[in-house]
């Protein structure tokens, strides 16, 4: 899929948001990607989910064994991605705060992981996703998202295969330019209060 047709999606779905954001990993942007709203689409979220399958390389497609994905914002994507791949798409989770396996799901050591995300801005997620997948005795052959919002910065410690990167501007808090600083930020992800 081209960027392009990757956007349109989101456009249709209504998920490309514009406004003052404050994202979860704590930086502000004039823009948010509400992958929720994408994903519930059934359809398209497979058409995005074999977009992202086809740009992993054929011989690491070969070698996947597992799809592993952070919840919230990982489960649909990862479930898709396992589905157009054709392995089993399990989750980590965060019940006391720290990612881990559970609800019966397993893994066998030395088991070849490809961990999915939705959105990677800071990668810190991903990079704790990947911690508690090794934790549990997998091996993370790589990674893949919907979107890399990092401006191509960021490091997973394994090869990175988004689907499409954007380069929408985040600021720390401190960098938020007064034009943005004068609307208030909204929290539209999963982890925003009521």
């Amino acid at each position: 899929m081209t960027e392009e047709e990757v956007l349109a999606e989101f456009r249709a779905s209504h998920a490309l948001l514009e406004g003052h954001f404050l994202l979860s990993s704590g930086r502000h942007s004039a823009h948010y990607l509400q992958c929720a709203r994408v994903l519930m689409n059934p359809e398209r979220a497979s058409r995005l989910a074999i977009g992202i399958a086809q740009k992993l390389p054929r011989d690491l497609r070969k070698e996947i064994q597992k799809v592993i994905s952070p919840a919230m914002g990982g489960l649909i994507i990862g479930h898709e991605v396992g589905r157009a791949l054709g392995v089993d798409a399990m989750f980590v989770e965060r019940p006391t705060g720290t990612f881990e396996l559970r609800r019966g799901f397993s893994i066998e050591p030395g088991d070849k992981v490809l961990m999915v995300e939705d959105v990677v801005t800071t990668g810190l997620s991903s990079r704790e996703a990947i911690k508690a997948i090794e934790d549990a005795g997998g091996k993370v052959i790589a990674a893949a998202a919907l979107i890399d919002r990092s401006a191509g910065k960021v490091d997973l410690g394994v090869p990175f295969y988004p689907l499409i990167a954007l380069n929408f501007p985040t600021y720390a808090p401190e960098e938020v330019p007064a034009a943005l600083a004068a609307t208030p930020a909204v929290k539209p992800g999963s982890r925003a209060k009521p």
